[in-house]
């Protein structure tokens, strides 16, 4: 039988289901116990000229403890009471990174500025490749080696968010454990909910529901080196244009920047970018789109269930990953799928246009050294649409000594609705 990580990635990512109003089946939630921690919120900007910087990485150093800021650089990042003599790593793709005292982050403002790689990275002499198909090839060639080799379990923020406009008409929010398999074995990762809550506005939705099948796993489904054939396959490689652009750095490490483009375009193909590390071939980052020009294949790929009289079609699709180290061996760190799709309805003049976002930030891990985890309750399935629970939004203190993702200033404004929504009932 063949295994599911076989099929494309076309097929997984991103499911759209449009039912009349109705509720689904969820997991039943575990709650683990809160300890002394202390949270440090800041903002993290570009020094020249003070923009916000968004997916900048900042983690405890010589801990697994992690985050990202959000769309207007914001962080915040929780740390255990007893880690109190750490210092925490700013980095971010492009910018030179920042190891800061804890002391740093006591302040307030916590303002931190990273300042743009400026070195001429064309003339370092470790830059040797000049065919960019062979080092795509290396690099797949290179993933046993490269990526984790054990069982690992990883304490990650999901959030996904759709919006109509400018207005956000559906919130998601999860912690999740994500019980992640070798990067050398074909075994599906699983992923077990830990706390999450949900909010709808289906005035909003155009008197449906929109429903996104998959959760937590469409962010996580688009870990390409863990999963190569979705995308990439070394047999395959021919049926990808590859070109260079010009290098770049994060941290210390210098990156060949490798543009691809699918060259068979008849169904919805493939086109973005790979950061590659220039010493090891590790892939650090991909960035890339799928042209969804042809409105009725897209459709098929996206779109599950519709009700008669509208047209539903994509007209933009989006994906990040981004790959964390440590100790010399790569991993799943965070990943970003972002849609935008039309609907339109057969009597009526102007159309609705949607973006659904959702993103996956690993916040902790470790290795599983228990052996085979036995599935429970907890555990969600790739068709999971999650139930409305709008009860976490009315506290505050909702999430504990989990790390998450900041909300950006919309959805900040969304869940202080949702609060006062509930106070006034």
């Amino acid at each position: 039988m063949k295994n599911s990580v076989q099929f494309n990635l076309r097929n997984l990512v991103v499911l759209l289901m449009f039912f009349s109003l109705s509720t689904a089946g969820s997991a039943t939630l575990q709650q683990t116990p809160t300890a002394n921690f202390t949270e440090y919120k800041g903002k993290v900007v570009n020094s020249r000229n003070q923009d916000p910087l968004s997916a900048v990485y900042l983690s405890v150093q010589n801990t697994n403890i992690s985050t990202v800021t959000n769309n207007d650089g914001e962080f915040s990042l929780k740390i255990p009471d007893d880690l109190d003599n750490v210092n925490v790593i700013v980095s971010h793709l492009g910018y030179q990174s920042r190891t800061l005292p804890l002391s740093f982050f006591k302040q307030q403002p916590v303002v931190i500025e990273l300042q743009e790689s400026m070195e001429q990275l064309s003339e370092v002499a470790i830059f040797t490749y000049t065919d960019p198909e062979a080092l795509v090839r290396n690099m797949l060639k290179n993933r046993a080696t490269n990526y984790f080799t054990d069982p690992v379990t990883m304490t990650g923020f999901y959030r996904e968010s759709i919006r109509r406009g400018r207005k956000n008409v559906s919130l998601s929010e999860a912690v999740v454990k994500i019980h992640k398999q070798p990067y050398d074995s074909n075994a599906d990762d699983d992923i077990s909910l830990v706390k999450a809550r949900k909010t709808a506005d289906y005035e909003r939705l155009d008197t449906l529901a929109l429903k996104l099948r998959g959760g937590p796993y469409n962010p996580l489904s688009i870990d390409i080196m863990k999963n190569p054939t979705h995308i990439f396959n070394e047999r395959d490689l021919s049926n990808f244009r590859f070109s260079f652009d010009p290098p770049t750095k994060i941290d210390e490490q210098y990156l060949y920047v490798v543009n691809f483009e699918e060259l068979t375009k008849e169904l919805p193909w493939y086109y973005g970018k790979l950061f590659i590390d220039a010493e090891t071939f590790t892939l650090v980052k991909a960035s890339f789109n799928l042209n969804v020009d042809n409105r009725s294949a897209a459709t098929d790929l996206f779109v599950k269930k519709k009700p008669g009289g509208t047209r539903v079609y994509p007209v933009e699709v989006n994906y990040d990953i981004t790959y964390r180290q440590k100790d010399g061996r790569w991993y799943f760190g965070y990943g970003h799928t972002e849609l935008e799709f039309v609907v339109n309805w057969r009597r009526k003049l102007f159309n609705s246009r949607y973006r659904v976002n959702s993103e996956l930030a690993v916040t902790d891990w470790k290795v599983n050294t228990e052996g085979k985890v036995k599935k429970d309750d907890s555990f969600i399935s790739r068709r999971v649409i999650m139930n409305d629970d709008i009860a976490g939004f009315g506290d505050i203190a909702f999430w504990g000594e989990n790390n998450i993702i900041e909300p950006d200033e919309s959805i900040e404004s969304a869940i202080e609705k949702i609060r006062s929504k509930l106070e006034n009932n």
